[in-house]
Order: structure tokens, then C-alpha cells, then sequence
């Protein structure tokens, strides 16, 4: 009798396996194999995300502060600039810019002073949602970013999974000691679609039955439904919410029956907060909690804090950082917020910014905004 498993509702697993599988290679096209020392014990790497308005100044010593790290990867959870707007690190550097300028730019600007700055180590990049607003669109991205959606590492990973598979998309995944690196697109509120969960679904199994694949690590730009911070995530509409509960279920359901490690990472609110699946509608079914984390501090204007934190162990805004990951021989995982302060600015910034500027990028950039705290799943 063949396999029927099924992740979630509607996806039985034997089908989804005759789907073609997608995966974007975000990566930096050389590895820096010299910083993994493939001996050690534990081995790092870094994650964050929204690096717009003063990601130019944030963003060049948080590369930095990684690099020193010896991190393996950063991994970046998108909004790479603002788009709707001028960025201030832009506009600061180009005060008569012009808006078709500006549009036209916006992305060279993010490769040339935020990608460049970490060198040879491997960048991967989720799509954020200020990555589709117009007139940005989901294939522009794939084609401005190409050198890093087509990497060695991640083209041979998507061709060892189907041979056939030379399509790329913003949902994809690499394997690197023992764990799964899975990075989803939610930059619309159209997401998760069907080819996306069907990928997922098969991906999921896959893993499961990979006795080399320890752990799974799925990073995205929007949380998942019913985050503490549900009013500025998932939640924000009904594809999001009903496809990502999905997702949400399968990953419960995956970790319930392999007994694998699974950490869920994002960005899109800009704060710093752990456990953030820890909600009051979950705390009374403990293993329904997945270790989840919110880290969209390279730049953008921080959020203030949602009203509901009783959840989390840790929770921080009006900072910048990045969250450093210190990932075990037995694939466990554990996390830490590395926090970039204005004396860390880098030398090559401040000979392009004046003080002044570089202060209001610390001193200021926040913003009132409030998300709304964490609602119920249906059940």
C-alpha cells in the first residue's frame, strides 16, 4: 500500500511528491569555507531581517560583528528598502534624488552597502512584502537578485531534489550538518498558494525520512498566524491566516512524529521578541508550542512592543541586532540577540554619513505603532 500521510488538511504527501520542487537560491555565489570549521562542535550563524530607511548605516556592522562570529551564513528575512518611500539612508546621500531615480537604484544601493560589506560569506534573502510594492514585482526580484538565487550550493541542492526542477521561485531550502534550512514567501498576502504548500508538504516529508536531517529551520519575512504579534503578520488576511494555521499544524505534526528539532524564524514587526508562539490559547497544549522567534532589527523603524508579552523571555525594541544561532552536534539550536549599538558603526559608513545622520538612525527612527497582540486558532 503506498504512503498516504498527510501533513495537513487537504495535502496528501504521495501526491505532493509528483510536484515539481521550487527553491531560490539566495545566496552569495562563493562560500567562505575557510570560517566552518567542519570539526567543531557547534558551528553559528546569523538571521534578521528589514534592513530599509537606515539599513545603509545598520547594516555594514552587523556584517561586520557576523563576520567576527566566524558565522557559517547570515540569513536575511527581507524588506530590503522601503520602496513606497525614500529610504533616509538614501535620501541623505542624494538629497535631490528624483523618485524614478530612486526606484530604479533602491536594490543596487542594498547589494552595493549591505550585501557587499559580508564578503564571501553566503547570504540567503527571503522576500519581504515592501519587495512587491509597486512597481516591484515578485519576477523583477528574481531577476535583479539572480546571482544570489542561482548560487552553486543552492542550484545543486534544487537539482539533487528533482532534476528536472529548473524554475526558480521565492520558497526554497538548503541542508547544511544535519539541518534543513527552509525559507518561505509570504511577501503577499496571496501566501502561502497551493504550489508553495504542496512544495512544503513534500519537503516535510523528505525530511522526515532523512535520518541525516536533524532539525528544520523555517524562515520567512511574516510570522505565522497567531503570533504575539498576529496583527502584523499572517493574520492580516484570510489566505495568510488559513494557509499558514496549515503550515503551522504540519510543523506540530512533523516535530509530534519524527521527534526532529523545528525553530521558526521571521521578521516584518520591527522588535526583537522570543517565544512567539507562546500565546494564552496555547499554553494549555505545551507540545502545540513551537520555539519561535521575531527579529526585524537591521533598520527599519521600531514597533513598539504588542501589549501582550507575558509569553516571551525576551523582548526588546528601539535596537538594532541580529539573532546568532549556536547550532549543536545533535542539531539542537539555541539563539541569542546580538545587539548593534552606534559605537559599532563601521569606519567605511562613517565616511560616508555625517555623525549627525548616524545619530538619528539610533537616537530616533521609531515609530508609535502598536501590533496587535496574538489571537485563537480555530480548531
Amino acid at each position: 500500500m503506498k504512503n498516504t500521510r498527510t501533513w495537513g488538511r487537504g495535502f496528501n504527501l504521495s501526491t505532493c511528491r509528483r510536484m515539481v520542487l521550487f527553491i531560490i537560491p539566495f545566496a552569495l555565489p562563493q562560500s567562505n569555507r575557510a570560517q566552518e570549521n567542519v570539526s567543531s562542535e557547534t558551528w553559528h550563524f546569523a538571521v534578521s531581517g528589514d534592513s530599509r530607511n537606515c539599513g545603509d548605516v545598520v547594516m555594514p556592522a552587523i556584517a561586520e560583528k557576523v563576520r567576527a562570529e566566524h558565522a557559517s551564513f547570515y540569513w536575511h528575512l527581507g524588506d530590503y528598502r522601503a520602496i513606497y518611500d525614500f529610504d533616509q539612508d538614501i535620501k541623505d546621500r542624494n538629497p535631490t534624488m528624483t523618485v524614478i531615480s530612486y526606484e530604479s537604484s533602491a536594490w543596487q544601493d542594498f547589494i552595493n552597502r549591505q550585501l557587499k560589506p559580508f564578503a564571501n560569506m553566503p547570504v540567503y534573502l527571503a522576500l519581504g512584502n515592501h519587495e512587491l510594492i509597486p512597481p516591484k514585482t515578485r519576477s523583477d526580484a528574481l531577476l535583479q537578485f539572480a546571482d544570489w538565487y542561482n548560487a552553486p550550493e543552492l542550484s545543486k541542492q534544487r537539482l539533487t531534489d528533482d532534476p528536472s526542477d529548473h524554475e526558480l521561485r521565492a520558497y526554497y531550502h538548503w541542508t547544511r550538518k544535519g539541518v534543513d534550512f527552509v525559507t518561505l514567501d509570504n511577501s503577499t498576502k496571496d501566501q502561502f498558494d497551493d504550489g508553495q504548500m504542496k512544495w512544503l508538504a513534500a519537503q516535510l516529508d523528505r525530511d522526515a525520512k532523512n535520518v541525516d536531517v536533524r532539525s528544520v529551520v523555517v524562515g520567512m519575512h511574516e510570522a505565522l498566524p497567531d503570533s504575539t504579534s498576529a496583527g502584523h503578520g499572517m493574520n492580516e488576511s484570510a489566505q495568510g491566516t488559513e494557509s499558514g494555521r496549515n503550515v503551522y499544524r504540519w510543523l506540530v505534526e512533523f516535530r509530534r512524529k519524527t521527534h526532529k528539532n523545528v525553530y521558526v524564524l521571521a521578521s516584518h514587526s520591527h522588535f526583537f521578541m522570543d517565544n512567539v508562539y507562546n500565546t494564552t490559547c496555547r499554553r494549555e497544549h505545551p507540545d502545540e508550542v513551537l520555539p519561535g522567534w521575531i527579529v526585524g532589527t537591521a533598520g527599519a523603524p521600531r514597533y513598539r512592543l504588542p501589549a501582550d508579552v507575558s509569553g516571551s523571555a525576551q523582548h526588546l525594541t528601539d535596537v538594532y541586532g541580529y539573532l546568532l544561532a549556536s547550532v549543536s552536534r545533535d542539531g539542537t539550536i539555541q539563539f541569542e540577540f546580538k545587539q548593534v549599538n552606534e559605537a559599532d558603526v563601521t569606519e567605511s559608513t562613517r565616511k560616508d554619513y555625517k555623525g549627525e545622520f548616524i545619530h538619528s538612525c539610533f537616537a530616533g527612527n521609531s515609530s508609535t505603532y502598536v501590533p496587535e497582540g496574538a489571537s485563537c486558532p480555530m480548531k
